[in-house]
């Protein structure tokens, strides 16, 4: 109670106009900030990123798969806004065109790469781009400081935290079990999780999502032939998108004000048109709807509707849902419902045993390669990252109440501790969503960068339009 009273009779964070803003990572949120701000006003960017690699893609775009496609149309994956043509205009430059709804994501990191080096060019000096890591970040004398790794030192007006999402957790029954690495991989996205696998050895997939059908498809299209069992507490794979839907009608009220009632209001809906269209027409409203909820309401959500919540709003491109129908149909892929009760070591395997949902007796799975595909997680407490440590250690972050990502205002700002907001550090992207949810996604997270980019140099009006 003292902390929500702190929080809310504490003075807001005054907007002074910043000069010199540092951005901690260099994924998709961290570059359109930076592209924002220089758009925006005479400011100079610092744009910090640890793996060079992923420098102005983040591991969402860095894909080299041809079988990773987006799981949003290219008409809808404009970088900017205000300007919705831009990634189409850029694919019909190079004789790609816009025609093929769903590219492949390692086309669109080149379009982010692209123009990120473009903005080098038109911005010069202005931006920079740090190759090196952000091990703490503090605010002294009105500004901010953050030390790197390489043992310097960077002075800014602000800092913002573009973090992305933090790798996945181990599942309640792996924690802890200290698994052979050549058997059990722990994030997907940090290792070759193909490599060393015979081509007919069992995969256990745990997780039945996106992540886990970036790792099918990469298993399959390097060549495996063994079988494939993926597995969650429900089963739920992601639906697929259909072609030729007409535009879907925006509601721009709250439908139902509980969620037993809002789940009744999309059924009656569907029965009339496409469950997609119904899904869809919700989104202008679903970070205002998450707002109003209060703290017993979002946990509710969390426990019973996000997983069916996240298989309709989070789709797969067609194509993609077309070869993973084929490999379940070649009986090569197996979804199942259950829960993991014990991993043991065997000389050539691992032996998991997991209960199927709403049943008593264990089935054991023999796996040769068993891949944690939970998918990305915001628990700061369980992070293992070195800035996050630092900055929970010295009190200077929190995570939300749902331990969903980092505790944040209204505008951005992290709140430290004490429920206080700070002045000068602000947070966007995914690890917002304890905030604003539907934040993890291109169209939502280019609107939340635009509109903080206006707010750090006090820029009122863009292309015509006010605050």
């Amino acid at each position: 109670m003292r902390m929500i009273e702190a929080q809310l009779h504490s003075p807001r964070p005054r907007f002074r106009t910043a000069t010199r803003v540092a951005i901690v990572g260099a994924g998709f949120s961290g570059t359109m900030l930076a592209l924002n701000l220089l758009e925006q006003a005479d400011v100079e960017v610092l744009l910090i990123e640890r793996d060079r690699h992923r420098m102005g893609a983040g591991v969402a775009y860095s894909s080299s798969e041809s079988a990773h496609l987006l799981n949003v149309r290219a008409g809808n994956m404009s970088a900017f806004p205000d300007r919705p043509d831009h990634f189409c205009d850029w694919l019909s430059a190079r004789g790609l065109g816009c025609d093929a709804a769903f590219v492949t994501r390692a086309t669109y990191g080149r379009y982010l790469r692209e123009t990120l080096a473009g903005a080098m060019e038109r911005y010069g000096r202005r931006l920079k781009l740090v190759d090196d890591e952000v091990l703490d970040i503090e605010e002294r004398g009105g500004q901010v400081t953050l030390g790197l790794v390489n043992g310097g030192l960077i002075e800014a007006d602000r800092a913002v935290l573009a973090i992305g999402n933090l790798p996945p957790h181990d599942p309640p029954a792996i924690a802890g079990a200290h698994l052979p690495s050549h058997r059990y991989i722990g994030d997907p996205w940090a290792s070759s999780f193909e490599e060393g696998l015979a081509k007919d050895a069992p995969v256990l997939v745990i997780g039945t999502g996106l992540t886990a059908v970036d790792v099918i498809l990469r298993l399959v299209t390097h060549g495996h032939e063994g079988p494939i069992t993926a597995l969650s507490r429900r089963g739920l794979r992601p639906h697929r998108h259909v072609d030729g839907l007409p535009r879907p009608k925006p509601v721009l009220a709250k439908p139902a004000p509980e969620l037993s009632e809002l789940v009744r209001w999309a059924q009656t809906e569907a029965r009339g048109q496409d469950w997609r269209l119904v899904v869809d027409s919700i989104r202008p409203i679903t970070q205002m709807m998450w707002a109003s909820a209060d703290a017993a309401k979002r946990a509710r959500f969390l426990r019973h509707l996000r997983p069916f919540w996240d298989v309709h709003r989070h789709r797969l491109a067609p194509e993609v849902a077309d070869r993973i129908d084929a490999l379940v149909a070649s009986g090569q892929l197996n979804f199942h419902a259950g829960k993991i009760a014990k991993v043991t070591v065997e000389p050539d395997a691992l032996a998991v045993s997991w209960f199927p949902r709403g049943g008593d007796a264990a089935v054991v799975t023999r796996a040769v390669r068993m891949i944690n595909c939970t998918g990305p997680q915001g628990d700061l407490l369980r992070s293992t990252d070195p800035l996050v440590k630092r900055m929970l250690g010295a009190k200077r972050i929190r995570p939300d109440a749902l331990r969903l990502g980092l505790d944040i205002d209204r505008d951005g700002h992290v709140i430290d501790a004490r429920g206080l907001p700070s002045e000068h550090i602000l947070a966007i992207g995914p690890m917002t969503r304890g905030d604003l949810w539907e934040v993890v996604a291109v169209p939502d997270i280019r609107i939340q960068v635009s509109a903080l980019a206006r707010r750090l140099v006090n820029a009122h009006w863009t292309g015509g339009e006010g605050l």
